[in-house]
C-alpha cells in the first residue's frame, strides 16, 4: 500500500503564540480497511480531557459548574489512581498507554536534549485510533507532551515548541477548538498545565490553586461549547481525569494526596448519575482511561495492558 502524508505546519494567531498546529492526512500503513464496530454505535468521538494536578478535594471544594454537570450527567468517581510515581509525564505515558511506566518507558519528566526524540515502547491510543483508520488531536500545555506525539501517529497538534515551555490554559483552549470545529477528530485529548504549575509555585490547596481550578472549569465549558458548535458533542464521550495530586509545593511516589485523582465520563451511553464506588470490587487506575477508548472505539484491548475498560460507567447492550 503506498504511503501518503500531508503535514501542514502553521503559526498559529497571536493568541497561540508559541503553539503549532500540525494538520494533515496520515499515512495508510498499517492502518485497517473499515472502522472498527463499536460495542456503542452512538459513540463517534472520545475526548480526554485531564487537568494537571487537580486533587479530588480540591475539585469538590471549588466552584465548577461545568464538571458538577459532568458528575449529574455522567459516572464518576474521586477515588481514582495514577501511577505509583505519580508526576506528570510517565503519568500522562500511562493514561494515554494503558500501561505502567516500566512497560512504556517514560520514567523522565522534562524534555530531553538528545538529538533523536525518544516515544512511548508502548503504543497511544493515538497510535491505536490512526491504525484503526480514526483521526487523533493532541493539544497540551506542556512542551515535553512531543514524546507523546510520534510521527504518524496524529493528525493534530498543538504543543508549545521550545523545550521545557507553557501555554497558559486560555491557550489551550483556543487551539482545541479551532481543532475541533474544522476538524471533528475521533479521539481529541485536550491538557491544562497551569493547577499545577500554580501548585508548585503557591501550594496544593493554596488560595492562589483554588481559583486556578475555578478558573479551568470555565475552559472545559468552551470545551463542551465547542463541541455543541462542530455538531459532534451529542456522539463524544468526554473523560476528565488528572496526572496527580499534591501536597505543599510537589507532588511525588505513593503519597495518597499526590496519587489520588478525579475520572469522570459523560456523553452518549454513560450511565448518569452514578458514583463507581458503589461496586466495591471496582478500582479505577489511569491505564483505565486508555483502555475505554479503545472499548468505545471498538479496538481490542492489547493483553499486555494494566488498564481495563470502566464497563460500569457505560450502558452495554
Amino acid at each position: 500500500m503506498v504511503a501518503r502524508m500531508k503535514t501542514m505546519t502553521k503559526r498559529v494567531a497571536v493568541m497561540f503564540l508559541g503553539v503549532t498546529l500540525l494538520t494533515g492526512a496520515f499515512a495508510q500503513i498499517g492502518v485497517a480497511v473499515g472502522k472498527p464496530q463499536r460495542p456503542l454505535p452512538v459513540v463517534e468521538h472520545v475526548m480526554i480531557i485531564s487537568i494537571d494536578g487537580l486533587r479530588p478535594d480540591r475539585a469538590l471544594l471549588a466552584n465548577m459548574p461545568t464538571l458538577r454537570m459532568m458528575v449529574r450527567e455522567g459516572s464518576y468517581t474521586f477515588w481514582a489512581r495514577t501511577t505509583a510515581v505519580s508526576i506528570t509525564l510517565p503519568s500522562h505515558t500511562s493514561m494515554l498507554t494503558g500501561v505502567t511506566p516500566r512497560k512504556h518507558g517514560i520514567e523522565w519528566n522534562s524534555d530531553l536534549p538528545l538529538k533523536e526524540p525518544v516515544y512511548p515502547k508502548r503504543p497511544t491510543v493515538f497510535e491505536f485510533a490512526t491504525r484503526s483508520g480514526y483521526t487523533a488531536a493532541l493539544i497540551s500545555g506542556k512542551s515535553k507532551f512531543a514524546t507523546l506525539a510520534k510521527p504518524g501517529t496524529v493528525s493534530w497538534t498543538a504543543i508549545p515548541q521550545e523545550a521545557n515551555s507553557k501555554d497558559t490554559n486560555a491557550e489551550v483552549t483556543a487551539a482545541a477548538t479551532k481543532i475541533i470545529e474544522a476538524h471533528k477528530p475521533t479521539v481529541i485529548f485536550v491538557h491544562y498545565a497551569e493547577v499545577d504549575s500554580t501548585g508548585h509555585a503557591k501550594g496544593w490547596g493554596s488560595k492562589e490553586q483554588f481559583d486556578k481550578i475555578e478558573e479551568t472549569d470555565g475552559e472545559l465549558a468552551q470545551l463542551f461549547a465547542s463541541l455543541e458548535r462542530a455538531g459532534i458533542r451529542q456522539s463524544t464521550v468526554v473523560i476528565l481525569s488528572a496526572d496527580h495530586g499534591g501536597a505543599g509545593l510537589s507532588h511525588g511516589p505513593d503519597d495518597a494526596r499526590s496519587r489520588h485523582i478525579p475520572w469522570i465520563a459523560t456523553g452518549p451511553g454513560v450511565v448518569k448519575n452514578s458514583d463507581l464506588t458503589q461496586n466495591a470490587a471496582l478500582e479505577v487506575n489511569t491505564e483505565d482511561t486508555c483502555a475505554t477508548a479503545l472499548w468505545l472505539l471498538g479496538i481490542p484491548v492489547p493483553p499486555y495492558f494494566d488498564g481495563k475498560p470502566v464497563l460500569a460507567a457505560f450502558e452495554t447492550p
